[in-house]
């Protein structure tokens, strides 16, 4: 699975704030992801994650469509 810093993950249960959205702020092993409703952040391993993954928005921070000065 392709995942990057900067994505936003939608996951199958909702946080108990009740956003299903977090963003992706670091990958390896672990991810860590922010709420995208309260600012929560955790440490999942990457196999949870990957798992409990429904959909992925591409974050805006893609390097490969801005413009080289």
């Amino acid at each position: 699975m392709d995942i990057q810093v900067g994505d936003v993950l939608r996951l199958k249960k909702q946080h108990p704030c009740g956003s299903k959205e977090w963003e992706v702020l670091r990958i390896g092993a672990d991810f860590r992801l922010k709420c995208m409703g309260c600012g929560h952040q955790i440490m999942i391993p990457r196999r949870q994650a990957e798992k409990n993954v429904k959909n992925i928005k591409r974050g805006e921070g893609d390097s490969s469509t801005s413009p080289v000065i």
